[in-house]
């Protein structure tokens, strides 16, 4: 996607809908916002945009920006319905206020009422030059064959484990927070290919201990049993040994561990 973008920006050809899908915390509203940012820059040479610098890209970055507005679905009880995008297709038609284009990023676009579906396909089907919208999913089956049709799409894949582990080191770091690799590589691993909810378990680990983040401190902040007592679990089963195995669980419920969470750990054994 960063390149198709680069080209976009470079070419001028800036399709007037794209389509992010993908699983959560993978990067497609940040790539969203990157984009708004690139099309709106102020740095006159294109081939560095964005340059995270000017007056658009610092506003956009700070979600305060006139032109870029960001709407999303948390569910399906409050899914997006007919008169909120009748009400943004009112406003995609007013000429934006500082720059070339006008942005609507629209989260969790699967979340849409028929009405609200059919409302947003005659925006997409007509938009006027200045407008981009950018929607996203993470279930583009729910998403109509009629938008999908009409859209750029992306596909956003997980994050690799080293990846995540690297960029919690490079956060750890810059926070004050004190993080074992081994930690970071369990929190890694627990994230399952979503940086935002990697971040989101180092900023609950770090707040609950003191001192040095380790992978057991880690276990136990979260409630999982580790790799060690996931291994003697393990075994057991290999042994036919009944007995150990419901000691163990037993032991596991008492010390109030996930045992939801201890089944995912023994299947990445």
């Amino acid at each position: 996607p960063k390149q198709t973008l680069v080209n976009f920006i470079t070419d001028g050809r800036l399709p007037h809908t794209v389509l992010l899908e993908g699983e959560d915390g993978c990067g497609k509203t940040t790539f969203a916002r990157m984009m708004a940012a690139a099309v709106l820059c102020r740095q006159p040479d294109v081939a560095q945009r964005p340059c995270g610098e000017c007056r658009n890209c610092r506003l956009i970055l700070e979600d305060n920006h006139p032109d870029v507005v960001i709407e999303q679905s948390e569910n399906k009880a409050n899914a997006f319905h007919v008169d909120q995008i009748r009400e943004l297709r009112a406003g995609a038609y007013i000429r934006p206020n500082d720059g070339d284009y006008k942005v609507y990023i629209l989260r969790n676009v699967h979340n849409m009422t028929e009405q609200a579906q059919n409302a947003l396909l005659k925006i997409i089907e007509e938009p006027p030059e200045h407008l981009l919208f950018i929607l996203a999913t993470t279930e583009l089956h729910k998403v109509p064959a009629t938008i999908l049709s009409r859209c750029q799409r992306f596909s956003f894949r997980r994050i690799s484990q080293d990846d995540i582990a690297a960029r919690l080191q490079y956060v750890a770091f810059h926070e004050d927070i004190s993080l074992e690799p081994s930690a970071a590589r369990v929190l890694a691993r627990l994230a399952d290919g979503g940086l935002r909810d990697a971040l989101s378990l180092l900023d609950q680990c770090a707040s609950a201990t003191s001192g040095e983040l380790t992978a057991e401190r880690v276990y136990a902040c979260l409630g999982i049993a580790g790799i060690q007592e996931c291994g003697k679990l393990m075994a057991c089963i290999a042994d036919h040994d009944t007995a150990g195995a419901l000691s163990l669980l037993n032991r596991f419920y008492a010390e109030g561990k996930d045992l939801g969470a201890l089944l995912d750990e023994m299947a990445c054994l």
